[in-house]
């Protein structure tokens, strides 16, 4: 198979498991999105997603967030992890969204960089998710996958984002992301791993990632 068969393989294959394909995280509007994927680092989204309607109900927009104390935000959001950073973060872009953005998300990734917290990857999910403006934010998930499929060397999430926009159509992008998310969940995960189950990597996997499972399989 060519790489571009193996392109066309795994587009396939995952409009055929996810002709709809759901937003994992819950939100109303771009800055409930963006305080969503800030919260989401190094944390699940189910956790996400019990502990947003208790932020929300109290402040949905930064000019109610801003009335929290950080320590009153992080008592909230204690769930998620990582809770004192990403308190400190809430309350410091809510504050720059009212002071240079009259309290709207900037639909810009300059814009969204600049705020505490919020990195390429964050930027990225709300360019895509909230804007609708081509992007392919780079997640465990898709690093892995991209990495078995042999789509990218894998040395790090910033060389995987490159190779997935070279490798796939512009206006796949804000689709084929969360496919692959939902995929590599359900079907290649991290750990627990059953290649049977994963037809894609079965199909055009890595040699050596193959070859590495079926040993692990024979101890």
């Amino acid at each position: 198979m060519t790489k571009q068969e193996k392109v066309d393989f795994v587009i396939e294959t995952l409009n055929r498991i996810y002709p709809q394909i759901p937003i994992p995280l819950d939100h109303k509007d771009p800055y409930t999105l963006l305080i969503a994927v800030l919260l989401s680092a190094q944390s699940t989204d189910v956790r996400v997603n019990k502990i947003t309607p208790l932020l929300f109900e109290i402040a949905d927009n930064p000019y109610d967030m801003v009335k929290l104390t950080v320590e009153e935000i992080r008592e909230i959001i204690k769930p998620v992890g990582l809770s004192p950073m990403k308190a400190k973060g809430i309350h410091g872009l809510s504050k720059m969204m009212i002071e240079k953005y009259n309290g709207q998300v900037p639909a810009n990734y300059e814009a969204l960089e600049s705020f505490p917290a919020v990195g390429h990857k964050t930027a990225s999910v709300v360019m895509s998710q909230a804007f609708n403006v081509p992007a392919f934010p780079v997640d465990t998930h898709i690093h892995r996958l991209m990495y078995r499929w042999g789509f990218t060397n894998g040395k790090n999430v910033v060389q995987t984002e490159k190779d997935a926009k070279r490798l796939f159509p512009i206006d796949l992008w804000n689709t084929l992301h969360l496919q692959i998310i939902w995929y590599g969940r359900q079907y290649s995960p991290a750990r627990g791993w059953n290649l049977e189950k994963d037809i894609i990597t079965k199909t055009i996997g890595r040699k050596t990632v193959i070859n590495d499972y079926l040993k692990k399989k024979r101890r």
